[in-house]
């Protein structure tokens, strides 16, 4: 991935991955942004999932990193995909993320902020302090593993080498064009034995499908990237999925 160009300001906020401070800023973020930023502002709960955090408070507090950067064929996002050996969402495309740590503070806090990054470095060798955070959305909920997941957003000011860290936990890191995503050729609708119907994406010799197309997919639409597609177009899924 390249700098970015056309960026307005400077950039402010703290990005810390291991313990300091960390803050949101809109702050110099590039002109294309501004349609995600409304998005992120003005977005309920409702309109992202009909899956939300149980009121009682149960489920196991999460983030991911949903990171934006500037690359060759224009914006893009940074995805990896899950090792094959692993027991929960095996060989899956997903978003750097993970559980909260103690270390990582306050879940109704900067919590969230804070593990996003830290997963992403530990996943990813992404250097945290060429992220610019610059939004949440609100807390989601995966009924079949039980997290409660925050999708914080960033920019990625600052590229740095990203690849496979541990090879037993990530198959291999990689990104895809915004273009690619909205390119109606590259959607379709997952449909699984249970009967559950999501958004997919075919990119990257990838299936993107589950909550990462499901946050990817409302993004795209509140943003006002999303293109006509065939939602007819179908992509069945098995039960191990």
């Amino acid at each position: 991935m390249t700098r970015a160009s056309g960026t307005r300001g400077t950039p402010g906020g703290a990005r810390d991955a291991r313990g300091g401070p960390v803050a949101l800023s809109k702050e110099g973020l590039p002109g294309w942004l501004d349609p995600v930023v409304h998005a992120v502002e003005t977005v309920e709960p409702l309109q992202l999932s009909r899956f939300l955090p149980p009121e009682d408070g149960a489920g196991r507090q999460s983030a991911v990193l949903v990171l934006f950067g500037e690359g060759g064929r224009g914006p893009e996002l940074l995805l990896m995909e899950r090792a094959t050996s692993l027991r929960s969402h095996a060989g899956q495309p997903s978003f750097p993320g993970g559980a909260l740590d103690p270390e990582d503070g306050d879940p109704q806090g900067d919590g969230p902020l804070r593990a996003a990054l830290r997963e992403a470095e530990e996943e990813t060798g992404l250097d945290p302090s060429g992220v610019q955070l610059f939004g949440a959305l609100p807390k989601l909920y995966i009924p079949v593993s039980g997290f409660v997941v925050t999708p914080v957003l960033g920019w990625w000011r600052d590229p740095t080498p990203v690849g496979v860290v541990d090879p037993n936990e990530t198959a291999r890191v990689f990104t895809v064009p915004v273009a690619d995503l909205t390119d109606p050729a590259h959607r379709a609708t997952t449909v699984h034995p249970s009967g559950h119907r999501g958004p997919a994406f075919l990119v990257e010799s990838a299936l993107v499908w589950g909550f990462t197309a499901g946050v990817i997919d409302r993004l795209l639409h509140f943003a006002g990237w999303e293109r006509p597609w065939d939602r007819g177009k179908q992509v069945p899924l098995d039960w191990r999925s």
